[in-house]
């Protein structure tokens, strides 16, 4: 009987595992559930509690059921009892075949007999032996009989009695959120009854409609949240030999064009930049609805489902060109937001090799002091910056970020994306040490947490915003310390140093007929933020000029004591590429002039500054525009003999008309005129003493 027992509570056992492991795939169940559903606080809560919960019961039960099960000691005398039968039958089983070999033994073979006789009393004597070990433990299970039993049962019950009590406690801490819920649940089946007939309601609604003439209303909204001004379904036909159609989901947001293959795709950039577009219909086709959008580079092909929904992209592609031109200050590069958005499958061309990409550019700007650590959180590891504040974040702090609008930041990927050098040096002058001197300044004095890797998304956009956007811990500067900054900044010489962005002096043309307009310091009526920035450009101080920005300086302000020149043309005064990259990439306007009608670009091309030259031709600079003297930067380049900066223009000149004609577009063309503004870009930022032509500008010199 009680070895029956044994194996019952052997059984007891293995079903007790399996119970339990049952239940821990039902508590991962819920935790995954609970994970799911962050957007809901009180199912969130609400299903953690209860896996904790359960999880403690499932403890307690796995402690029952294998460590105090009954009999469960009684295992060990159960295996010496059967090894000492086996053993029995064994050796029972030899002795009977020695009594047999030793009964046919022949009388007149006597080796035979002794053979016999040997093996059988030695199995005798083995025989004896096992018998003994055998009654022993049949001895020993017939002795713990009594007492086991009654100490297992005992054990086993008093095991029960704790499981019980600890499952009562542990239920009577969760009966007030249990009753709670219950309450929330009686109003969400209410809401969820309400609900349903509304829909019930909208669907009868819905399926009395006429639809034999329905179509898809779009709307372009430039305003809209998530900032995609228009979306919708559209054919593309395809770059290659078939020109295949394929139906593909079509945004516009950024003023870019692209489109995606399915929703969890990254998107792929169609046309880098609408300001340099044009849209057309076309009917000389077979396929009806079709719109073409013409780019310097190519021209894309699509179908829209209506000649209603033609129409509504062909404006809405049109709004967007007329608004990216309204927009004040936008003349910096409009920011890649992924992999594929840095170039178009119809381009048929891979980046190219001399702008930085991936973990070069990652290394080089994870080096600097700070960066290692996202600017806003500290997250680790940051793989996104902000190109115009110079700092880097982690993937949550950038979706914020971008959410702030690029007047405020521009997003940027360390690995994903492209990097220009005066992007890459731009990022390395900066830094979140320097940012947050600036931005957090006040912050402990305000009592202001600063967040930290996992906290909510919510309270990590509030402090963004409020960093950002409201400049709540940025020091203002007091009048006095703002005037010695001032007097400070403006006091600094032109530093004709071994920066790698600076042009050694060479000897002047022979005859030169370019007369610079001189500019004096004067003592100012007063000191702003404004004037901050405008000295502290001319000496090429990127930390100041994030400071003024901070303390609401404008990036286009006007000197009106000194010739209204503005913070721009004061670093290319001071011949710094990165300084003027920084401005940029804060809205400043390439095309604002001076008392003399020069805009930066004649400022440039007079200082044979060519790497500045090609950061102006490519962000737009009107290269047509002429000062009070009528001389276009294109005339000034001639009359100083510069033939890089001559050649530049006419290269931008000639691609401007290219864009203005009609019809095909020269790729070869274009191309090459991409190639070779790379090519200054980079000799400018790497090996400036390429481009020296003579002797620069000195405004302090008469």
């Amino acid at each position: 009987m009680k070895i029956t027992l044994v194996k019952l509570c052997i059984g007891m056992i293995d079903a007790g595992k399996a119970y339990n492991t049952a239940n821990k795939q039902f508590v991962n169940g819920i935790r995954e559930l609970a994970q799911q559903s962050t957007k809901d606080e009180v199912i969130e809560s609400s299903l953690t509690k209860f896996a904790e919960s359960l999880q403690e019961m499932i403890n307690y039960h796995t402690y029952v059921t294998i460590n105090l099960c009954p009999f469960s000691s009684s295992v060990r005398d159960l295996r010496r009892f059967k090894e000492a039968k086996k053993q029995f039958d064994k050796v029972s089983e030899e002795k009977e075949a020695a009594l047999t070999k030793n009964a046919q033994a022949p009388r007149n073979k006597q080796h035979e007999v002794e053979e016999a006789t040997n093996i059988l009393t030695a199995t005798r004597k083995c025989f004896r032996h096992i018998v003994l070990d055998y009654v022993l433990q049949i001895n020993v299970l017939q002795s713990k009989r009594r007492s086991e039993i009654l100490k297992s049962m005992l054990s086993f019950m008093y095991a029960h009695l704790t499981f019980f009590h600890q499952g009562y406690d542990l239920f009577s801490e969760l009966q007030p959120l249990m009753k709670q819920l219950g309450g929330q649940l009686d109003q969400l089946v209410v809401d969820a009854a309400k609900e349903k007939r509304d829909m019930e309601q909208k669907h009868s609604t819905i399926q009395q409609k006429d639809f034999s003439n329905d179509d898809t209303k779009l709307e372009y909204n430039v305003d809209a949240d998530n900032g995609i001004a228009m979306e919708g379904y559209l054919f593309k036909r395809a770059s290659n030999a078939f020109k295949t159609w394929n139906r593909r989901w079509f945004s516009i947001q950024n003023n870019q064009l692209v489109y995606q293959k399915k929703f969890k795709d990254n998107p792929t950039v169609v046309v880098e930049d609408l300001r340099l577009c044009t849209v057309k219909h076309c009917e000389d086709i077979e396929r009806r609805f079709c719109f073409e959008v013409v780019s310097p580079t190519k021209s894309c092909m699509m179908q829209a489902d209506s000649e209603k929904l033609r129409q509504a992209w062909i404006r809405a592609v049109q709004n967007s060109i007329a608004t990216a031109f309204r927009e004040k200050g936008d003349d910096a590069e409009l920011d890649r937001k992924s992999s594929t958005s840095t170039g178009s499958l119809d381009s048929g061309g891979e980046p190219k090799e001399r702008s930085l990409k991936g973990e070069s550019a990652l290394q080089r700007v994870l080096a600097i002091p700070g960066n290692a650590c996202c600017c806003d959180c500290g997250q680790p590891d940051p793989r996104w910056a902000s190109i115009n504040l110079g700092i880097t974040l982690c993937i949550q702090c950038s979706g914020i970020h971008r959410s702030l609008g690029v007047h405020f930041s521009k997003v940027r990927s360390l690995t994903l994306d492209t990097w220009e050098p005066e992007l890459l040096k731009l990022m390395c002058e900066l830094g979140n040490g320097v940012i947050n001197q600036i931005y957090e300044a006040r912050r402990e004095e305000l009592g202001a947490r600063k967040p930290q890797p996992g906290d909510p998304r919510h309270e990590i956009e509030g402090y963004i915003k409020a960093k950002y956007v409201d400049r709540r811990f940025v020091r203002r500067p007091s009048d006095e310390e703002l005037r010695t900054k001032v007097v400070c900044l403006s006091k600094q010489e032109k530093r004709l140093s071994s920066s790698s962005e600076h042009l050694p002096p060479r000897p002047p043309p022979p005859t030169p007929k370019l007369r610079p307009v001189k500019f004096q310091r004067k003592e100012p009526k007063e000191y702003s933020p404004g004037l901050q920035l405008y000295w502290a450009s001319y000496a090429r101080s990127l930390p100041d000029m994030a400071e003024a920005l901070a303390h609401g300086a404008e990036v286009n302000w006007v000197n009106t004591e000194d010739d209204k020149r503005t913070p721009l043309i004061m670093a290319v005064q001071g011949g710094s590429l990165v300084t003027c990259e920084f401005l940029l990439q804060n809205a400043a306007n390439v095309n604002q002039q001076d008392a003399q009608g020069r805009g930066p670009l004649h400022h440039a091309t007079i200082l044979g500054h060519t790497g500045q030259v090609c950061l102006f031709l490519k962000r737009g600079a009107n290269q047509n525009a002429a000062d009070i003297e009528e001389k276009t930067p294109l005339s000034m380049a001639v009359e100083a003999a510069n033939a890089d900066i001559v050649t530049l223009l006419r290269l931008a000149k000639m691609n401007e008309e290219m864009r203005e004609a009609e019809g095909p577009y020269s790729q070869s063309g274009d191309e090459t005129y991409q190639d070779i503004f790379q090519d200054f870009t980079q000799m400018a930022s790497n090996d400036p003493d390429k481009l020296n032509r003579y002797q620069h500008y000195d405004p302090q010199r008469p």
